[in-house]
């Protein structure tokens, strides 16, 4: 199935081409259909499998169909973080370089003086984090009163930061005719309760369950004491093979510790979180992306949505204490039909959290233990039949970046739209 017979323009199919897709993921083959016939969408797909896509392109297709030469915000498109709603945006140039539609996006952490220019400027297609567009929303520098799509993207983890509350605010200011694509990597039952407020005779669409890790990934375990990591993480970023790393940490602390000791040692890295300013986070991408850094520290929260090519390794500094993070942490790796290798270490209070991992998966990882810091207990015994199913025992954009044009039509100073 080529992304033309699904029904796309042309414009849209020569820019996925110009992008180096050839095909439609599973998920962009379920979505993209109902999407462009306008139905209501509830897609769930784990990360990598290219679910941004598959709400931008109907989206895109859907607003240049009836573009007008004095836009207004047409789309909404909400997102958990910072970086996320970056690449959002950075996906929505893209697709629609070849169409005459402006973007932008806003978030907090910058100055906010950009984004109310390009607010006041006029834009067709938001794309922002929830807290600034509130924010902006109670001064009066945003109108939702033309939005005619609304995207929740990632709205899982809307739930797990707190922004459900601010979500049903957003929404409140918003036509009540309106098409609505939601799409989360998981479906607990609190984003279904959301989905059955806000959509109208959805289409369900689910590929690559959660619990299944991508079946390019080599995935190894190590057992170690606590206060032997560091030095295992140093010999494991030593190996031959590993170019470029992306290491998880369960908190921001143990991330900066990370980088300080990587950093004594000559490896040179960087960590992403939320106490990191967003400038800060976007340099320390670009010089991952760039191949500058070769080792990319971060926490789960500011992780979610990073979409890069070429990553070699995912290394589980800290196993997650929820199972299904471990799914999404390795997809970080293995992109785009690529294989890959994770690695995770397991100290002696971490037992907990790999027999949940491995009920979920229902698999047991492949234990390493001839290493140099082999754990000072009997850890590398099986931690739990690995088995499908079972219980688990875990704890119950400012940006200012610059609106974006994509396309020729209105250059500068105004003008009609190309083609109208």
């Amino acid at each position: 199935m080529s992304f033309e017979r699904l029904g796309l323009v042309a414009p849209l199919v020569r820019a996925v081409a110009e992008a180096g897709y050839r095909e439609p993921t599973p998920i962009q083959l379920a979505a993209i259909g109902p999407a462009l016939a306008g139905r209501d969408i509830v897609g769930c797909a784990q990360t990598g499998t290219g679910k941004t896509a598959a709400f931008a392109l109907p989206v895109l297709q859907r607003l240049d169909a009836s573009a007008e030469n004095d836009p207004k915000i047409r789309a909404l498109v909400l997102s958990p973080t910072r970086e996320l709603a970056a690449q959002i945006g950075e996906c929505f140039g893209t697709y629609g370089k070849h169409l005459d539609l402006w973007h932008t996006v806003i978030f907090g952490g910058v100055a906010e003086g950009p984004q109310i220019r390009a607010l006041r400027e006029g834009i067709d297609i938001l794309v922002a984090t929830p807290g600034r567009l509130l924010d902006l929303m109670r001064r009066g520098f945003v109108d939702l009163r033309g939005v005619e799509v609304l995207v929740l993207d990632e709205a899982d983890h809307m739930l797990d930061m707190g922004f459900l509350p601010d979500v049903k605010r957003i929404v409140a200011a918003l036509p009540a005719r309106r098409q609505n694509l939601l799409f989360s990597a998981t479906m607990p039952s609190e984003i279904r309760g959301l989905a059955e407020t806000l959509l109208r005779d959805p289409v369900n669409v689910g590929v690559e369950v959660v619990s299944k890790p991508v079946d390019q990934v080599e995935q190894r375990l190590y057992f170690v004491d606590r206060a032997n990591k560091p030095n295992l993480l140093l010999d494991l970023l030593r190996e031959r093979g590993v170019e470029r790393s992306l290491v998880f940490s369960r908190t921001k602390h143990g991330a900066n510790r990370v980088v300080q000791f990587l950093d004594k040692s000559g490896v040179r890295s960087a960590a992403i979180h939320g106490n990191k300013s967003q400038n800060a986070r976007t340099r320390a991408l670009d010089a991952f992306k760039r191949g500058e850094l070769t080792v990319l520290v971060a926490t789960d929260i500011a992780a979610r949505g990073i979409d890069i090519d070429g990553v070699s390794h995912v290394i589980n500094f800290d196993l997650p204490n929820i199972p299904e993070t471990y799914v999404h942490r390795i997809g970080r790796t293995a992109r785009a039909g690529a294989s890959g290798i994770a690695w995770s270490m397991c100290d002696g209070d971490e037992r907990e959290f790999l027999a949940d991992i491995e009920r979920l998966i229902g698999r047991r990882l492949e234990r390493v233990d001839e290493h140099r810091f082999p754990a000072s207990h009997a850890a590398s015994a099986p931690a739990a039949n690995a088995r499908p199913g079972g219980g688990s025992s875990r704890p119950a954009p400012g940006g200012g970046a610059p609106r974006q044009r994509r396309g020729g039509g209105r250059n500068g100073g105004g003008g009609a739209r190309r083609g109208r």
